[in-house]
């Protein structure tokens, strides 16, 4: 476990570098399985695009 001497406070932003950043690896399920879409070909990669989220409204009684 390590130590910090000096800590600084939680709400204080941390800005890192475009060096420093590392990219995040984004997952779908495909056909009852996870895989992630860097694996995709180029058709797929098209598809996963043009995906749209929606949200479903409860229904009205009449």
């Amino acid at each position: 476990m390590t130590h910090r001497s000096s800590p600084e406070p939680l709400d204080q932003a941390l800005t890192l570098t475009d060096e420093e950043r590392q990219p995040c690896e984004i997952w779908t399920r495909v056909m009852g399985y996870h895989r992630p879409v860097s694996s995709f070909n180029r058709g797929k990669k098209g598809e996963f695009a043009d995906r749209v989220t929606f949200s479903e409204a409860r229904a009205l009684r009449d």
